[in-house]
């Protein structure tokens, strides 16, 4: 498979979603996972997402740029590692700007706090399903018969 395959692979996964999980770490080291809106509908290397600044995520992401965001779809999954910084662009937030982001802001896209969360994806592992559920058990029931493991889909590693 081709990188670019790989990619229309992870773009796939990611337009489907609506929200993504951003892992990151604590001064004392502790993981926190949070939630955050899906901005973009394709993948470039880039994630992009709306947060507060200053809040505990971003204390986390100033003390250790590290983090890992999932995205889920159904059965498929991809899981990003990369390195969060935040942007203060007001070109970059016009662009991503919608009515549900006003609802997290008082003071609307002019609140001082109106941040975004960048994450440069250095790699993403996922694990894709493309067979009807039917298929997969069925699959599972033969490995399980065969002492085999079960073609359920594909996993791979992906540099980027």
């Amino acid at each position: 498979m081709s990188h670019e395959e790989e990619l229309e692979i992870i773009t796939g996964i990611v337009k489907s979603t609506r929200f993504a999980t951003v892992t990151t770490h604590s001064a004392d080291g502790s993981l926190y996972s949070r939630p955050l809106a899906v901005l973009q509908k394709d993948f470039d290397g880039t994630v992009w997402f709306f947060t507060q600044d200053p809040s505990p995520k971003i204390d986390d992401v100033r003390s250790d740029a590290h983090v890992n965001v999932a995205f889920v779809d159904g059965a498929s999954v991809v899981s990003m590692a990369g390195h969060a910084s935040v942007n203060r662009d007001q070109a970059r937030i016009d662009e991503f700007w919608n009515p549900f982001v006003e609802a997290w802001f008082e003071g609307g896209r002019e609140d001082p706090s109106v941040a975004l969360l960048q994450v440069d994806v250095t790699s993403a592992e996922y694990w894709h399903v493309d067979k009807p559920g039917v298929v997969r058990a069925l699959e599972t029931v033969k490995a399980l018969v065969t002492h085999t493991t079960p073609d359920v889909g594909e996993s791979r590693t992906v540099q980027l």
